[in-house]
């Protein structure tokens, strides 16, 4: 059946309804990854959000439970191309289709993917709505009065849970995270408690960790008032590693600021450098905001990654504490573990601040 993407702008892009048939209202954005469908739609970061696909090909490998990031899918719809009604994959148990109606997430089919990923590039994320029948709403009031800003409260853990239990011993703060990057430090042989963003500090640190992880996860940092005040009390007591949304909230409690982007990185072929080590890694990204470099104070932090497409800041340490952070995701899952070393290198600070600690 016939359905339409309406953008904020009142641009109307026309379809297949595949999936559940309802109408969804999100923030759009692009992810350019080859493959990783799967990893994408149950990403945390991208709740809220209508995902556009610009690889034109989606579903052939079909759906496998073991390559979810989080229990269920996150977006508010899914663009493709051509959604395969068949897929070839020893480990794939259903396709697409069936995966989105069995979740209740709208999908279109036959859009001119490329058409409107090059309309965001140019103008910038929007809002819009999947219209799949009339619901006797006004499409425009609807879409102008979205508000995704409780995304991570949304996300967040409801209670916290172990992981391995032995040494040492990590406190991750769950902003909306992937389950790869829990599998990352667990394959480490790190103790890991997972903690929710409504957790006071003095609760993780009652934990008495050896290092302390924030997450990746969805939104605007700027609106995360309380956690930014969470992160200013941990500092300096532990070591920090923060990605994605961590890495934001870092840069806010030690004085800088971020800025929404025009369209966001969003995909698993993002080119950034190690300064440190003069070389390029090829990264996973998802996010829509960034650290406004100019606002850093460099008597504290460091720069040690740049995009090499933007120049935008992808990674800082500060100059005299054990912290350190980086806007993309070293877990991959989708993408290349060109990065994974950073967990290396995290456990590596936990030992140089604790000699007692087994790595």
């Amino acid at each position: 059946m016939k359905g339409y993407l309406i953008l904020e702008d009142g641009t109307k892009f026309e379809g297949n309804i595949f999936g559940k048939k309802r109408n969804s209202v999100g923030e759009v954005v692009f992810n350019t990854g080859m493959t990783g469908y799967q990893e994408t739609l149950t990403d945390p970061s991208y709740y809220g959000q209508i995902v556009i696909l610009t690889y034109p090909l989606v579903g052939n490998y079909g759906i496998t439970l073991e390559d979810n990031q989080s229990e269920k899918p996150k977006v508010r719809g899914f663009i493709v191309r051509e959604a395969s009604a068949n897929y070839s994959n020893w480990r794939g148990r259903e396709s697409v289709d069936e995966y989105l109606y069995k979740n209740d997430i709208v999908g279109l089919e036959g859009v001119d993917t490329r058409a409107l990923t090059k309309l965001i590039r140019e103008n910038g994320t929007m809002t819009g709505k999947i219209v799949a029948y009339d619901d006797g709403v006004d499409v425009m009031d609807e879409i102008k009065s979205f508000d995704n800003s409780d995304a991570v409260h949304q996300v967040t853990p409801k209670f916290n849970y172990d992981l391995m239990p032995i040494t040492p011993k990590v406190a991750v703060v769950d902003y909306g995270i992937k389950r790869n990057i829990l599998s990352a430090l667990v394959n480490r042989n790190v103790h890991v408690r997972v903690f929710s963003c409504f957790d006071p500090p003095e609760k993780i640190l009652d934990f008495n960790p050896d290092g302390i992880f924030l997450s990746n996860g969805p939104g605007d940092p700027a609106f995360l008032k309380k956690e930014i005040e969470t992160v200013k009390f941990l500092i300096g007591k532990k070591p920090i590693f923060g990605i994605c949304l961590g890495h934001q909230l870092l840069a806010h409690a030690l004085g800088g600021n971020t800025e929404k982007m025009k369209y966001g990185h969003r995909g698993c072929n993002h080119p950034v450098k190690d300064l440190a080590k003069d070389r390029v890694f090829i990264t996973s990204q998802n996010h829509g905001y960034q650290v406004v470099e100019e606002s850093l104070d460099r008597n504290v932090l460091e720069i040690t990654h740049l995009n090499m497409n933007d120049k935008t800041v992808e990674g800082m340490k500060h100059l005299s504490l054990p912290i350190f952070s980086v806007q993309f995701h070293p877990e991959a899952s989708p993408g290349p573990s060109d990065s994974d070393y950073l967990f290396d290198e995290f456990l590596n600070m936990i030992k140089k601040e604790n000699k007692n600690v087994n790595i």
